[in-house]
């Protein structure tokens, strides 16, 4: 007990919420980095009850604010999406948590398939229809097509869907 009352006190007399302390939190809406933009604010609530030294500091569905550290959009070919979330207060007591991150998946290995397997039925067709010379035509037009089909369908963004429950350590 001696060490909660030498414990600073915050917002409505709560004690501070000490570094490495786990906090899980349940999204209240759907965060994408097709849309979010560095510095939005979201809301969720607590996924279980916060207790810091047998004090219960909020109790299951206590709200929770956070903020999108960074969101970056994917790109086609290149770049996939990128979402950083941190949490700004927990019970309307102000909290510095670290990072939670999910980032996209490459580009690279997809795109690369793509433009092979679109050569490679390319030269097929090619061969069929016009020999040698008709296979490496149908080779340069199906590895295009296949590049097409990677950049028409390439977007690599990532989300956090509502409901979905969070973990972040206080720093």
């Amino acid at each position: 007990m001696a060490a909660l009352a030498a414990m600073p006190l915050m917002a409505a007399g709560h004690p501070a919420i000490p570094a490495g302390t786990e906090i899980a939190i349940r999204l209240g809406q759907t965060i994408s980095s097709a849309t979010a933009k560095s510095g939005d604010k979201f809301a969720a609530t607590l996924a279980r009850d916060l207790v810091v030294e047998g004090k219960t500091i909020g109790k299951k569905g206590a709200p929770v604010e956070g903020r999108v550290a960074e969101a970056v959009a994917s790109g086609r070919l290149s770049k996939p999406g990128v979402l950083k979330l941190a949490l700004t207060s927990v019970n309307h007591v102000p909290v510095s948590t670290g990072l939670v991150v999910r980032e996209g998946e490459s580009h690279k290995s997809r795109n690369v398939k793509s433009a092979a397997g679109g050569g490679a039925v390319g030269a097929i067709i090619g061969a069929i229809a016009g020999g040698g010379k008709g296979a490496a035509i149908g080779a340069g037009a199906g590895a295009a097509a296949g590049t097409a089909g990677a950049a028409a369908t390439g977007k690599k963004d990532v989300e956090y869907k509502a409901e979905t429950v969070l973990r972040f350590t206080t720093n």
